[in-house]
């Protein structure tokens, strides 16, 4: 991969297995949105960055060199070899093998442990659009304003300490329905326990989880699906509707309840789970299998 800056931005030339679609589409983040020319503008890490697949690969908008090195190449998991974890699980079954070619381009956000938290609690049973306009009603009332880009004023997530000031029923102004509560007593806790999240990075797997669902409003999906994506624990296996389809269509999982289906998957793709279950969710679900 070659670094190269340009005007407002950088340049990644001859990346591998990098595609916004795939890597913004992939149900693991909700702040990246699609602007009308295809590009990605997201805010993540107190930043506002557009990405955008350019003929000699990926242009960042909006960021620096040094950005680059101390934020973006840990945040794109840019040091990964997704190559090779692709032709491991391409060969376990054909299924597989479909689902890494299909999804080519994804690759596993590094995002912050605490939005994470909020940001799938929010999302439990409930829809992307409603979970994306939850998430920017709760930024734009209690983060901090990053600036303006595109023509539009964007603000980070805030704080735990900065979303302690909104009561139950100002969560629920911003749209996060039955989750308000859960949101305020998972606050609270961090805030009143001095919870360090850090440590939950450094946690075996099945610790972190169980230590997740001690939050309110945190079951086994939601708790798999924060420590995949917010803290580095890449044998977590969510099981949500379309993994449960693919379960049961591709590996003869009918009979078994989600708890089951879940240690099946860890057991099945061991430390690559959370790779496994990212391709394999995005072709059942783009392609509308098992419905």
């Amino acid at each position: 991969m070659i670094i190269e800056e340009v005007k407002n931005g950088i340049k990644l030339i001859d990346v591998d297995d990098f595609d916004p679609t795939h890597i913004f589409e992939c149900g693991q983040c909700f702040r990246w949105i699609k602007e009308e020319d295809e590009s990605y503008t997201g805010v993540a890490m107190g930043r506002v960055i557009n990405v955008s697949k350019v003929e000699e690969g990926i242009l960042i908008d909006n960021t620096n060199i040094e950005d680059f090195n101390n934020i973006w190449k840990k945040y794109f998991d840019l040091d990964r070899d997704y190559s090779s974890i692709k032709k491991d699980l391409a060969k376990r079954d054909e299924n597989l093998n479909k689902a890494v070619d299909f999804g080519w381009g994804i690759r596993i956000l590094n995002q912050d442990s605490w939005e994470m938290i909020i940001s799938f609690i929010i999302s439990s049973n409930n829809r992307i659009p409603m979970i994306q306009r939850a998430i920017e009603n709760i930024s734009s009332r209690y983060g901090s304003e990053i600036g303006e880009y595109r023509g539009k004023k964007h603000y980070a997530f805030p704080t735990p300490e900065q979303l302690s000031k909104a009561s139950i029923e100002e969560l629920r102004e911003c749209k996060t329905g039955f989750r308000d509560k859960y949101i305020h007593s998972t606050t609270s806790d961090i805030l009143d326990k001095k919870i360090d999240l850090g440590e939950f990075r450094k946690m075996d797997s099945d610790i972190c989880h169980k230590e997740l669902m001690k939050f309110k409003g945190v079951g086994a999906k939601v708790a798999d699906c924060i420590a995949l994506f917010g803290m580095e624990k890449y044998d977590s296996f969510p099981v949500d509707v379309w993994v449960k389809r693919v379960m049961q269509e591709f590996y003869d999982a009918e009979d078994m309840s989600l708890p089951k289906m879940r240690k099946y998957g860890k057991d099945l793709f061991g430390e690559d789970a959370g790779f496994a279950q990212q391709y394999l969710f995005y072709y059942v679900r783009e392609n509308g299998i098992g419905r």
